[in-house]
């Protein structure tokens, strides 16, 4: 008999946070104690209906498994804890049905039958007796993450006659995959939340989709580039000042962290913060209070925080450019995002979004020879730079197919296909063709471009590099590279 505990909490407890929606989403429940799925009922929002099945050929019966959103399996479906029948159910439902949610039960919590549960397919684990609120709170998760999906599908379907330029994440590979149950999993959680990732690899998009997911919508969302706000008014920018507090000062008003009140406030490229005014936010941080330039009372703003770097704060604790203090305070919750030649699948998708959301519309797509050249580049970059090449080749190429020439054509000095750096494949071909000069210079401008990629500002990548300022901007000048 399989263990089992079910606290007393009402349905739809207020303490619980589930989403509000008229959608019916259906689970699965494989136990061989009956118990399980009864309790388990009890305690599903109304929102959700439980189909239970004691034995896997009931469930190899349905032929409404594709019509399921979330699965809990028991481990052990003839009560030997040494047989983990469970396992390839997971296995097989994963294959059969890739975004059913499956979830592991066992009262077994031995660490090795964890970690196969979640090398099957399963993408949590639940330790039995399960309790109500641990129940609701993997619910929550898979439903912040079904939303997320719905959202994009339903882009994705109105995207040709009607492209929309909302923030989405584009792609379906593995890495994709879990930057989204990444932010699911962060619904309803309080700040602040750390976004790290290489320049350009849609850290905004992230931080967009982690506000769009809390309800009610209509919650601010304020977007703060630190890295574009001077030093010298930065406290006047952040909380706001009052009349007469400086020259220029001719009224009141309210700072960028007041505007964000009751919603969400991005602060992109913290790294580029000043250590003074790195104090002046954590004191924030770690107060919830503001007080305007000039203000004599300060006062509290409730407000969630993503921050989002490009650089490693870890590394810049080590250098002293960056306080030990502030980063404990941003990185209690953190979500990785994978840069764009880590996951090459998306690369296809991504570039024929890009063409659709070109204006005025121009009705044209990528041949195969062009996607299988365009996944083989660096784009070291990343999305941004993806993006930029697509609207220059849609505007050059002269037919509707864009082929691998016409891309070959747009394509900068600097942005070479793989095989070329020493970080690339180094199986691949160099063509010869181009001549010694041709491909010394495309790697130079590739390692131009890595530079700036890591350390943004031209004077300090140039100093990494062993060169100086006058010859860095030379070559950017050289070789057509802007500034990240």
């Amino acid at each position: 008999m399989a263990q089992w505990s079910l606290a007393e909490h009402p349905r739809d407890s207020q303490n619980i946070r589930m989403s509000k929606t008229n959608l019916t989403r259906r689970v699965l429940v494989l136990d061989d104690d009956d118990l399980v799925p009864a309790s388990l009922r009890l305690a599903l929002p109304s929102h959700w209906s439980m189909t239970a099945c004691s034995t896997p050929d009931e469930v190899w019966s349905r032929s409404d498994l594709t019509e399921f959103s979330a699965a809990f399996v028991d481990m052990h479906l003839t009560g030997r804890l040494e047989t983990a029948e469970g396992l390839e159910v997971i296995r097989r439902l994963s294959s059969m049905v890739p975004m059913l949610e499956c979830v592991a039960m066992s009262g077994n919590l031995d660490r090795k039958l964890m970690e196969q549960g979640l090398e099957s397919g399963a993408s949590r684990f639940l330790g039995k007796p399960i309790v109500t609120e641990e129940f609701l709170h993997v619910l929550e998760k898979i439903e912040a993450l079904l939303e997320i999906r719905e959202t994009r599908e339903s882009l994705s379907q109105s995207q040709t006659h009607n492209p929309t330029r909302a923030p989405r994440w584009i792609g379906n590979s593995e890495k994709s995959k879990d930057v989204l149950r990444q932010i699911a999993s962060l619904k309803g959680e309080p700040g602040p939340i750390l976004l790290e990732g290489e320049s350009g690899c849609g850290k905004e998009v992230a931080a967009f989709l982690l506000h769009q997911q809390e309800l009610p919508r209509t919650r601010p969302f304020i977007r703060v580039n630190l890295g574009a706000i001077p030093e010298s008014v930065f406290e006047s920018e952040m909380f706001g000042h009052m009349k007469g507090a400086f020259t220029g000062a001719d009224q009141n008003r309210a700072g960028l962290i007041e505007a964000a009140a009751g919603g969400d406030l991005f602060l992109d490229e913290i790294e580029a913060l000043p250590l003074a005014n790195q104090a002046k936010l954590l004191r924030f941080l770690e107060s919830g209070e503001t007080r305007r330039v000039g203000a004599r009372e300060a006062q509290h703003v409730q407000v969630r925080v993503i921050v989002a770097t490009n650089r490693s704060l870890s590394e810049m604790v080590k250098s002293g450019e960056f306080r030990e203090d502030l980063l404990w305070r941003v990185s209690g919750k953190v979500v990785r995002l994978p840069a764009l030649r880590d996951r090459r699948e998306d690369i296809p998708l991504l570039a024929e979004y890009f063409l659709s959301l070109e204006r005025p519309r121009r009705n044209k797509h990528f041949a195969d020879d062009a996607l299988a050249l365009l996944q083989r580049l660096p784009f070291t970059g990343n999305i941004r730079e993806l993006k930029r090449l697509c609207e220059q080749v849609s505007l050059q190429a002269p037919l509707p197919v864009i082929r691998e020439q016409d891309l070959r054509q747009s394509l900068p000095t600097g942005l070479m296909p793989t095989g070329i750096a020493s970080s690339m494949n180094q199986e691949a071909e160099l063509d010869l063709s181009l001549g010694l000069n041709e491909l010394t210079a495309r790697y130079e401008a590739y390692v131009i471009r890595q530079a700036l990629t890591r350390f943004t500002e031209p004077d300090l990548a140039a100093e990494k590099i062993g060169i100086s300022r006058s010859s860095m901007y030379k070559k950017m000048k050289d070789y057509g590279i802007e500034r990240l």
